[in-house]
């Protein structure tokens, strides 16, 4: 087959449901930071898969893992046991200090899992009445796309002719406390929220924030529900991005690079009084906690802390920062971030800039209209950084 970029976006087009826009670039290769496209131009992967790729592209480890397991035992089911789903327990337990762990397969999957559990909490253990808890969320949250997610979404693109949608759910301002305790009711069973919103243009709540809803949901005796899919494993310097006001979230969503972007694996993390409420039926996944996901996600996790990506990525972020927010140009409005989740927010449309970057091998993708996010693998060093801020500074003349 002719390595043609016409062909490629040819059959695309034709064959695939258009809701995505990406760039017209055509990629075949990873390893690392970099990835190479069909005609052999070479980027720097500066997304890393909205954060999935924490490891790098293609990683040594991972592959090895992936083979290894691929020969050994794919799939089960959760009608039989299997060796990894309980040596991947382990893992987690040593590596997030929970009781008990639900596996699933994608982000919004987790989201989806931590609701339901959420949701028999209240009326199991709170006593909430009968099909009347709810859940209190935040403006700007991105959570997933499934119908129930989008149901309390506030992006109008990803509502728009989808309803009726689930009720059970309130919207309050992101980053304010008093709102959530304003919000509070007998029937309020969680508050979920991201420690910081990436979707929605790497969005900082303001310092203590999140201990003072944690003070706040332990007093009115709701469930702290923290989404780290984006956020956690690293993505922000530490294993949990809410560990920086040492929060102890009662329920925790991870995903994405829990399986270094080989495979959709997805869990919460919690505590077992709560989720030991879940009794056979209650839930499932004919691949969720399959063992060749869970290989692949014990060593995952074993990269992180074997190359010590966590601190790479709090020191790496500092460092990136401070390059970014030296670069002199009308077009910036803001450069704000955590660890290696970083946005630049431009008085112009981002996705323009995104095009420009490509032409000088740097891989972005733009949120928000403009909003420019910097979230590369964890591996990354500081002269690619160095090339990245260079690559900037030029298309913001």
């Amino acid at each position: 087959m002719t390595k043609s970029v016409a062909h490629f976006l040819e059959l695309e087009s034709s064959f695939g449901a258009p809701n995505y826009l990406p760039l017209d670039i055509i990629l075949e290769r990873g390893e690392g930071t970099w990835v190479w496209d069909i005609l052999g131009n070479k980027y720097l992967d500066c997304l890393a898969s909205y954060s999935a790729l924490n490891q790098g592209h293609c990683h040594p480890k991972l592959i090895k893992a992936v083979e290894a397991q691929a020969k050994t035992l794919s799939l089960t089911s959760r009608a039989f046991r299997n060796t990894e789903l309980p040596l991947l327990y382990e893992i987690l337990h040593r590596f997030s200090g929970k009781d008990m762990f639900l596996l699933m397969n994608s982000g919004a999957e987790a989201v989806e899992t931590a609701i339901k559990i959420a949701r028999r909490w209240g009326y199991r253990s709170k006593g909430v009445e009968k099909d009347k808890a709810e859940i209190i969320v935040c403006e700007n949250n991105f959570h997933g796309r499934t119908t129930t997610l989008i149901s309390f979404s506030s992006e109008e693109t990803y509502k728009k002719d989808f309803g009726p949608f689930t009720p059970g759910f309130k919207i309050i301002p992101f980053g304010d406390p008093l709102a959530l305790e304003k919000a509070i009711t007998k029937n309020t069973v969680a508050f979920l929220v991201e420690p910081i919103q990436a979707e929605a243009g790497v969005l900082i709540p303001p310092d203590s924030y999140l201990k003072s809803v944690e003070s706040i949901c332990k007093k009115a005796n709701i469930l702290l529900i923290a989404d780290e899919i984006q956020t956690g494993l690293g993505r922000t310097g530490e294993r949990f991005c809410f560990e920086r006001e040492s929060v102890k979230p009662d329920l925790i969503t991870i995903g994405k690079a829990l399986s270094g972007g080989y495979y959709p694996i997805s869990a919460v993390l919690g505590d077992k009084h709560i989720l030991e409420l879940m009794e056979p039926g209650s839930h499932g996944s004919t691949f969720g906690g399959n063992p060749f996901g869970c290989a692949i996600a014990k060593q995952a996790l074993n990269i992180l802390s074997e190359e010590d990506l966590i601190s790479k990525s709090k020191e790496l972020g500092i460092y990136a920062l401070e390059k970014f927010r030296k670069i002199d140009s009308p077009l910036i409005k803001d450069v704000r971030g955590m660890g290696l989740l970083i946005g630049i927010e431009l008085n112009v449309s981002a996705r323009s800039i995104c095009l420009k970057l490509a032409r000088e091998g740097i891989l972005c993708k733009d949120t928000h209209d403009t909003v420019i996010r910097f979230t590369p693998p964890l591996v990354i060093t500081k002269q690619e950084i160095d090339f990245a801020v260079e690559g900037f500074r030029k298309v913001l003349k």
